[in-house]
Order: structure tokens, then C-alpha cells, then sequence
């Protein structure tokens, strides 16, 4: 049996073409920065409006979430209805199921001249075990009263029981990391602009707005930010966000199919099923980003439930992605900040954004254009959620917590790195700070700052995807200190891995 298993995204597996990198200035109507679903829907829209519109991109397109996700797109979103509607309402769950029906069918629309395997299939959530039943017949309830088309069953087309399920038709899986390259092709070919490898490390927030990359600048009247998670603090989004990751795998098929329905159970730890071809997908085991602890078991537990469930020959790729969500449940898409009609956000889609990413870009674009969006106050960023104060005010509480207790923890160790084994990380000494410390496959030592640059948290080793994570935003870098993921754009400082002398962290 082959063992081998790709460390990255089966949707990421092929190569493709690329796009220049920005250097020198530049000038635009629109200058988008992040590449991914709510950024290149927000382009293509704009541009077929008559908008000059300039892409940047911190590394490559689509090679973000946009493509280290399970594939589906469906506006039945595991309990969300339930969830919305205790926290917000029957109608602005009403108005939250239209915003997701608009974009699943809007993606629909944009795909149809692209090569990425698109299909319909039905979505579903379910309980798996009996103590989760009531939890879905809740959210059937919700979202048939949220508008979705959705029906009750007691059987799903899985290979092992479950305990009844809410199941909405007609939903969409596909290729993400084909779809939103074609989006590219599209919007470059009716005249746009994408530079990739160019990470936005700045952004003048007065009129003229230039975004600043390393080697390069791009003005702009509208600024829009769709790096999943803000780049920027001005807007104190990261405040109001928390960070979470996830973990998938695909597995070849040795006989029988995937399973038809796009499911996720109700629970915790809940269990997310797709397929691609002969491929099943299996996706879980989330944890708040930075959380001590965190190993290579993630994986396993995944690679367990399929190996138990399904009649699998290979498990053939695993990856992680990272998902923003709001306080209060809802994404945050218009405005940067409150009155600006130049600079602009979409975040916080917790997990579903082929869907609310795609109906971002519609309203941000809508936005910009000037026309109405009947979603658009459901979704302003400087909305008011009473009921969901307390959660904003423990979320921050939370961060507080990390921020000091860190630094109150002492080291694993005192001394030099001989003792740290292969394919571990420490924290040690470093003067009066702390380095993290990780010796690779290879006996070669990596040492960084464990300071981010975002905010200053410290940051905590991944051993499931061997990063250094914060608990705080929710930056990441790898184990030579380069940012894998945002709030934070610099890298972190490297350290001397041989001694624990140092400037601090």
C-alpha cells in the first residue's frame, strides 16, 4: 500500500502560469489587495464595469484559504441559521440565507465558462451521534424559516449510521483552486491587472491612497482588503475576529464512490465530507489558532475516520487553512472604517467563503459603483451586536490573557539547542526574552524571535504544520520566521539557534 501523502492542498497540486510582481508605481481606479474568492469576484466585477482595477498578491493566486478548502458551495452552513437567529433575529437570518443564495448562484454563473469541474450536489447537516439529533432538527427548523428550500431525512448517502439530517439541493462543489485562476484568466483578459509575490506593507489611509509593496507602489480611489484576515489595524477588525484552523485530507477511493451530499456533522469535534472525483475529503479537528499543544494527531484522526468509514487505497494529500470569524457570527464586507467611501473590507466568513466570499465581492463592488445591496447594512463592519457583546468582550479577555501569560511562562529549558530533538520545537532563553527553536528532519536548527510583529504576542509551536502560530490574531511564519499568514507583514527577527544570548524577544 503506497503510503506517501502530499503536504499540500490536492486542489494545489498542479502547476500554472503566473503573474508578474509590481514594481514602481502604479495607478488605478481600484487597486484590490489579496487574490483569493473576495478579492478577484470583487475585480472581475468592477472591471466589467469600466473600472482599472489592479490585483496584489502576497504569493501566488488562489493559493491561499481559496485553496485550501474543502470545495464546497452551499448556503446550508452546519448550524448557522440556529446560530443566527438567536443571536440576531428570524429576519436577519432571513437576510443572511438571501446573501448566500446569492452567492452560490453568482459563483455558478461565473464558473460556467471555466474548466473546474462544477457540479450541483446536495448539502447536508447531520448528527452523528443521537445527542446532536436536536441540534439539526434546530437548524432544519431555522433555515426553513431563513427561506432555504431545505428537507428533513433520516438517511444520508454515507457508509455509516447517522441520526437524522437537514439536507438544501442544488448546491455547487468544484475545483476552488481552477475556479479562481480562471477568474484570473477572465479578469486580465478583459484588461486587468494581478502582480503577485508583492505582500501590501503599507496603505495610506488619506487620500491619494497608495498601497506599498517592497518593491512598489499603486494609487488608487478605492482601496479594497480582502486578505481573508485584515492586514491593517486601523479599522480594529483583528479586535472583533477570531481565528480558527482546520484540517483536511483526501483519500483515493479502493472501491465503492464518495459520498453524494457536501455534509458536516453537528457536533464537536464535528466531521466535514466532500469529494473530488474518486477522491473523499475529509475535513476537522479545529482548534483556536495558536492553541498549545497542537500535533501531527490532527492529521491522524482525520486519516482514522476515513480508514474506518470508507474502503480508502491511499491517503493521498493533507493541508490546514485558517478561517476569521465575527463575534457575532456575521462576515464584516463595506467600509474600512466608519464613514469612509474610498477603503474597504470583507472578512470574517468562518469557514464558508466560496459562497460569502463570492457575495462579497457583489457587494463591495455594488458599493463602489454606487449601487444598493439590499445585504449591505447586514454585513457593514461597524455594525452594533448587542447580544453578542459578552462574546466580544471574552474573545478580548482571551487575547489579554495570551498577551501577559506568555510572557509570565518561563522557557522549556535554559542553555543551547543540543538537546532539542529532530523534528521538535523548545522555547528557549533568549537574554530577556524567548526564541522558539525547531531542528528539522535534516539536524538543521531554525531559531526565531517568539515576538510577533503584528502585535506582539508570543507565538506557539504548530507541530501539524511546523509554524509558529499566535493566539492572539492569528499570524503565522514558518520556522525561519517568513509570514505564512496575516495580520502580521514583516517576518519575524532570526536568532542565533547556538546560544541563548540575544537582544530579547
Amino acid at each position: 500500500m503506497a503510503t506517501t501523502t502530499a503536504e499540500h492542498s490536492l486542489w494545489l497540486r498542479e502547476t500554472f502560469s503566473g503573474h508578474g510582481k509590481l514594481y514602481g508605481h502604479h495607478q488605478a481606479d481600484v487597486t484590490v489587495i489579496g487574490a483569493g474568492i473576495a478579492g478577484l469576484t470583487t475585480a472581475l466585477l468592477l472591471r466589467r464595469h469600466g473600472f482599472d482595477v489592479a490585483v496584489v498578491e502576497a504569493a501566488r493566486v488562489g493559493t491561499g484559504v481559496s485553496g485550501n478548502n474543502t470545495a464546497k458551495v452551499t448556503a446550508l452552513q452546519a448550524t448557522m441559521y440556529s446560530t443566527l437567529e438567536r443571536t440576531h433575529g428570524a429576519r436577519r437570518a432571513r437576510d443572511y440565507a438571501a446573501a448566500a443564495i446569492e452567492g452560490v448562484e453568482l459563483l455558478a454563473t461565473l464558473a460556467e465558462p471555466i474548466e473546474c469541474d462544477l457540479h450541483r450536489a446536495p448539502a447536508a447537516t447531520f448528527a452523528y451521534t443521537d445527542g446532536e439529533r436536536a441540534t439539526v432538527r434546530a437548524e432544519a427548523e431555522a433555515a426553513g424559516r431563513a427561506g432555504l428550500p431545505v428537507e428533513w431525512t433520516e438517511e444520508l448517502d454515507l457508509p455509516f449510521p447517522t441520526y437524522g439530517a437537514v439536507r438544501l439541493p442544488e448546491q455547487l462543489v468544484l475545483h476552488p483552486a481552477r475556479y479562481v485562476r480562471g477568474l484570473a484568466a477572465a479578469f486580465v483578459a478583459e484588461g486587468g491587472r494581478i502582480f503577485e509575490h508583492s505582500r501590501a506593507l503599507g496603505l495610506d489611509h488619506t487620500a491619494p491612497h497608495r498601497v506599498h509593496t517592497a518593491e512598489g507602489t499603486i494609487t488608487a480611489k478605492h482601496v479594497v482588503v480582502t486578505t481573508h484576515y485584515p492586514v491593517f489595524d486601523r479599522g480594529l477588525h483583528f479586535a472583533r475576529l477570531d481565528a480558527e484552523r482546520s484540517y483536511c485530507v483526501a483519500a483515493r477511493m479502493r472501491s465503492g464512490a464518495p459520498p453524494r451530499e457536501l455534509a458536516i456533522s453537528a457536533g464537536t469535534p464535528s466531521w466535514s465530507l466532500s469529494h473530488y472525483r474518486d477522491h473523499v475529503i475529509v475535513g476537522g479537528q479545529s482548534h483556536p489558532s495558536g492553541e498549545h499543544g497542537i500535533d501531527a494527531g490532527r492529521y491522524t484522526a482525520l486519516i482514522d475516520f476515513a480508514r474506518r468509514h470508507f474502503d480508502i487505497e491511499q491517503i493521498t494529500h493533507r493541508w490546514s487553512a485558517q478561517d476569521p470569524k465575527a463575534y457575532d457570527a456575521l462576515p464584516m464586507i463595506g467600509s474600512y472604517l466608519p464613514g469612509s467611501s474610498r477603503l474597504w473590507v470583507a472578512t470574517g466568513f468562518a469557514k464558508w467563503g466560496l459562497a460569502m466570499g463570492t457575495v462579497a465581492g457583489r457587494i463591495l463592488a455594488d458599493r463602489i459603483t454606487g449601487a444598493d445591496h439590499p445585504q449591505a447594512a447586514l454585513f457593514s463592519p461597524h455594525r452594533l451586536s448587542v447580544r453578542s457583546t459578552p462574546t466580544l468582550l471574552q474573545q478580548n479577555l482571551h487575547v489579554a490573557k495570551d498577551l501577559i501569560g506568555d510572557r509570565l511562562t518561563p522557557p522549556d529549558q535554559a542553555g543551547d539547542t543540543g538537546d532539542v530533538p529532530v523534528g521538535t520545537a523548545r522555547v528557549l532563553p533568549d537574554g530577556l526574552g524567548k526564541k522558539g527553536v525547531y531542528r528539522d528532519s535534516a539536524g538543521t536548527v531554525h531559531a526565531v524571535s517568539l515576538r510577533c510583529t503584528h502585535l506582539g504576542c508570543l507565538l506557539r509551536f504548530n507541530g501539524a504544520e511546523r509554524s509558529w502560530d499566535c493566539s492572539c490574531h492569528g499570524s503565522r511564519f514558518d520556522v525561519d520566521g517568513a509570514v505564512l499568514e496575516g495580520p502580521a507583514t514583516r517576518p519575524l527577527p532570526q536568532r542565533d539557534p547556538g546560544t541563548a544570548a540575544g537582544s530579547g524577544s
